[in-house]
């Protein structure tokens, strides 16, 4: 073996210890209470995040700010989080009878409220996943906040340089000229050891109506409290409730969410029919089903993916409207989550579906009480997959009537991965998967095969997945190793292990589905960690997804409804 491949398999294995010690780390901090993420508590996660040198933080362990990865981490934290010095993580506690407004991340649905000028508090409804997620992002932020603090500071008395004192100055304005903002981004440039070109870019994708000078202000805080820290010793802190430690790992939201469901279920009297679960999104299967009869009109001729594409159009309020109108008069029932999950749910009733003109049916000599209910749930997040699907397959009790055994066919999972070899858009389907930093592995039959999706004009690949303890620490070393050895990895995801644990446990230990259950597994890739800029920090998908999204949808039904 080659010298190469030797310090190649060193690197990952330090990558994969540095993540090892991350998870241990952060379970310790949790149980602890609190800690200082740029102080003695916080050294071993920031040390082991600077080894790691995951992808989507870029340039964390160089004295450059990342300003993609700043982004990222930006959308799924809460506004306003960069002048907190205490975030405080707790559970459903009762905030929203209070007057404070929630605030939504834009990419992760969790309800954050700003207790003060000084405080955030963030709620935790979706499991250790959420508390791994929120964590490592901190620490990038903070860690890029004392890169801005050590470029600004002059010596320890608190002088700070000409930049920094330029960038004040124009955060303390109400309005900027189009000349003082580029002023001011070339003053942040040298801050951030970043080109003109580069901020600018950075600045137009924080800019909104109410906050045209959003990024400015980013740099401003993260620096601003950084210094303060270096000065007066007086730290950000992160602190964890003691209700959320008490409730963490006890499925208090997956069991509301998932009898929430069963009641619909009994309501509509469906309780006792054949039942297709479906984990995806919460416009595929509806707009597979009835886009063409709602908007028979507009799209008359039309090929169906310009439908789709047409519905995936944020301007498109009113197209989608009329099609949710029409499902919802046409066997759909919505039920909006009010447990904490944050998992929407539709059901689809196929006994009052015409199936007519869309390419599925079902048998005509099958009676109503026979045909199948499609239960479709909205994405789950890491660790949120096993208590909500666990929870969902045990027998519904009502009271002290015999317990009900849910007659479940098949499971199928639909959802977005990294891939190691293709682009963006591209098929993933697996056979096994593999829990990252256990010896814990799930080989099934999938239903689906890479058969099914050739001749699209999309790549398919087929092997094992593994399913990671968060994206935000995805490592080129690790994976480059996935990728080269014999386990066959195509690609990463964050779920699957979950979901088919919760499977197993049902139908071969608890018993309460039957064993030969149908399961069907396949992704889209939402990126590429093993290229550079095609990693999630360079952004999404846009209407790449809708071609893979639509095409795993459609092959779902056809099993399930033309079998």
């Amino acid at each position: 073996m080659s010298y190469t491949k030797i310090k190649g398999r060193t690197r990952a294995q330090e990558s994969t210890n540095a993540i090892e010690r991350m998870y241990i780390t952060m379970r310790h901090l949790f149980n602890r209470g609190f800690y200082k993420p740029m102080g003695i508590s916080g050294e071993s996660l920031r040390e082991s995040l600077l080894l790691l040198r995951p992808e989507i933080y870029g340039t964390i362990a160089e004295d450059k700010a990342e300003l993609n990865g700043l982004t990222y981490v930006l959308e799924r934290l809460p506004l306003g989080i960069e002048e907190c010095r205490f975030i405080n993580l707790t559970s459903d506690e009762g905030y929203k009878r209070s007057h404070f407004k929630p605030i939504v991340p834009p990419k992760r649905r969790r309800n954050c409220y700003r207790i003060d000028d000084e405080q955030m508090n963030i709620e935790i409804t979706r499991g250790r996943s959420d508390i791994y997620d929120i964590l490592t992002h901190l620490t990038f932020l903070f860690i890029e906040s004392h890169k801005i603090a050590k470029r600004v500071m002059i010596g320890d008395n608190g002088r700070t340089t000409r930049d920094w004192a330029k960038l004040e100055a124009a955060v303390q304005k109400n309005k900027l000229t189009q000349a003082e903002r580029e002023v001011a981004l070339i003053h942040t440039g040298n801050i951030l050891g970043r080109t003109f070109e580069e901020v600018l870019e950075a600045h137009g994708s924080f800019a909104s109506k109410e906050k045209p000078e959003h990024f400015l202000h980013i740099i401003y805080w993260l620096g601003k409290l950084a210094i303060e820290e270096k000065l007066t010793d007086n730290k950000r802190s992160i602190t964890f409730s003691p209700i959320l430690r008490e409730r963490l790992g006890h499925h208090i939201h997956g069991e509301i969410w998932a009898n929430t469901i069963k009641k619909a279920l009994k309501k509509h009297k469906l309780i006792h029919r054949p039942l297709h679960i479906i984990s995806a999104n919460m416009h595929s299967v509806m707009n597979t089903l009835y886009g063409f009869k709602a908007l028979e009109k507009e799209f008359k001729g039309k090929d169906p993916m310009e439908l789709f594409e047409a519905l995936s159009k944020p301007e498109n309020d009113l197209l989608r409207k009329k099609v949710k109108d029409f499902a919802h008069k046409n066997g759909m029932i919505s039920i909006d989550d009010t447990s904490g999950t944050n998992i929407d749910i539709q059901i689809f009733d196929t006994a009052l579906i015409d199936f007519g003109g869309t390419g599925f049916s079902v048998n005509s000599e099958t009676s109503d009480n026979e045909k199948p209910v499609l239960f479709v749930m909205d994405y789950a997040f890491g660790e949120q997959a096993y208590e909500t699907i666990d929870e969902f397959l045990k027998p519904y009790k009502e009271g002290k009537s015999n317990a009900v055994y849910l007659n479940v066919d098949s499971i199928s999972i639909m959802g977005k991965a990294g891939i190691l070899e293709g682009g963006k858009g591209d098929l993933m389907i697996p056979t096994a998967h593999i829990f990252e930093g256990t010896a814990d592995n799930y080989p099934f039959k999938n239903e689906l095969t890479k058969a099914d999706f050739e001749g699209n004009g999309l790549l398919v690949f087929e092997g094992a997945m593994v399913s990671v303890l968060g994206t935000s620490l995805q490592n080129k070393d690790i994976l480059k190793f996935f990728q080269e050895s014999t386990w066959n990895v195509i690609g990463l995801e964050m779920e699957g292990v979950h979901y088919q644990k919760a499977i197993q446990s049902a139908s071969r230990v608890r018993k309460s589905i039957r064993e030969d259950v149908k399961v069907r597994y396949a992704y889209y890739a939402s990126d590429n960690p093993l290229e550079t800029g095609s990693t999630l920090a360079s952004g999404g998908l846009g209407t790449t997804g809708v071609k893979p999204t639509y095409l795993i949808t459609i092959k779902i039904l056809e099993q399930i409804l033309n079998s």
